[in-house]
């Protein structure tokens, strides 16, 4: 009998054990070659993830995260200098707890009008005279907001008062010096757009206050397009910050009360020691008078000009307008004119001869400091 190639030629089950042998071996090879594999990639991951070299995908990792921050920063610090954008809270509004406000936030919009009321004014002020300062310790404290001329404007918001302070003077150096450091930050305070006129009287000739402030007037139109000027003595400075270096409906007395007269007012017509007027106002009544040469007479002739044209004097009450002046003795080659009280009774005839129209003087420097604007003029003063 012939014996099929299927069928096992070993007797007692040698075929089935030799088939379950190679069977087995398969299986240990494939677990082998598993294991084997599983072992390479866990290995490949370990050290993806513990390698210093591998780059960062995300930020999660305490320990580079500084290192990467340190790279960003590094990265912009250059562009510091320009504000970061931000977005606008509403006003009374806090940053979210645990937050600190961004450095640089939107700039203020400087195309709104500054308030009618200037909230930084603290009203009555300490002046004391009793310590001497030097033009450079003035610059030092008074000089970082201002532009070359004695020019500020408000930083936050647009002035409607453009207002040029004159100032007649002839040697009186240390009183500058007083005048500009208590007066740039009232003015600064008081949200104006505004410059600082030194008009310096040239020579050893007689003084004329009113023909300076005439100068002062005229000069500071070639500079800006002021709407306001005041004219302020060297030795006078305001006591309280709310008595404002503005124009008004009227003209305006500001130096109501000095201590040289127990702070009151001397007499009814008064109008010396600082005053403004508007642009209109100040040509309404052509100016001031040229021709009061000396000390006296030329406030009495302004006030007498201003009731001619049918306006009136506004003033500050005598808290706001208080002022304390720098003790001196009189200026050489200012003494007081006989001449000029008996001017005032011809104010009528004159007031259209006599002023503006009629000035005539030469510049002879101009000298633009951070702190004013310094002009030497000649007013053909006569011999003292």
């Amino acid at each position: 009998m012939q014996t099929s190639s299927s069928q096992c030629p070993l007797r007692g089950g040698g075929c089935e054990a030799t088939t379950l042998k190679k069977v087995f071996k398969i299986l240990t090879l494939f677990g082998f070659l598993s294991a084997s594999y599983f072992g390479v990639l866990l290995l490949y991951n370990g050290i993806r993830v513990s390698s210093p070299q591998a780059p960062l995908q995300h930020w999660g990792s305490t320990g580079n995260d500084k290192l990467e921050t340190q790279a960003f920063v590094q990265q912009v610090q250059p562009n510091m200098t320009t504000p970061a954008p931000s977005v606008p809270r509403k006003e009374g509004t806090k940053p979210t707890e645990g937050t600190t406000p961004t450095e640089g936030t939107t700039p203020p919009d400087r195309t709104q009008p500054c308030p009618d009321d200037p909230p930084a004014l603290v009203g009555p002020l300490s002046v004391d005279f009793s310590q001497k300062l030097t033009l450079d310790e003035v610059r030092q404290k008074v000089s970082s907001s201002l532009r070359e001329g004695g020019r500020y404007q408000p930083p936050d918001c647009v002035s409607k008062h453009k207002v040029a302070v004159v100032i007649p003077f002839r040697n009186r150096h240390e009183h500058l010096n007083y005048w500009l450091y208590y007066l740039h930050p009232i003015l600064m305070r008081q949200q104006l757009d505004y410059g600082v006129y030194v008009i310096n009287q040239d020579g050893d000739g007689v003084f004329n206050r009113a023909k300076l402030m005439n100068v002062g007037y005229v000069e500071a139109l070639k500079d800006y397009d002021y709407n306001c000027f005041v004219f302020s003595d060297i030795d006078l400075v305001p006591m309280n910050d709310r008595n404002l270096y503005r124009c008004f409906d009227n003209p305006r007395h500001l130096a109501v009360a000095m201590d040289k007269f127990n702070f009151q007012l001397p007499y009814n017509n008064f109008f010396g020691g600082v005053s403004s007027l508007s642009k209109e106002q100040y040509l309404k009544i052509n100016g001031f008078p040229n021709t009061y040469w000396g000390w006296g007479g030329e406030d009495d002739d302004i006030f007498g000009r201003i009731g001619l044209r049918g306006m009136s004097i506004s003033r500050p009450d005598l808290q706001t307008g208080k002022y304390k002046m720098i003790k001196h003795v009189r200026d050489l080659h200012n003494e007081q004119n006989p001449a000029n009280p008996g001017k005032l009774s011809q104010i009528g005839g004159t007031m259209d001869k006599d002023g503006f129209n009629t000035l005539n003087y030469t510049v002879k420097e101009i000298v633009k400091d951070i702190l004013y604007t310094y002009i030497t003029v000649d007013v053909q003063a006569p011999p003292s």
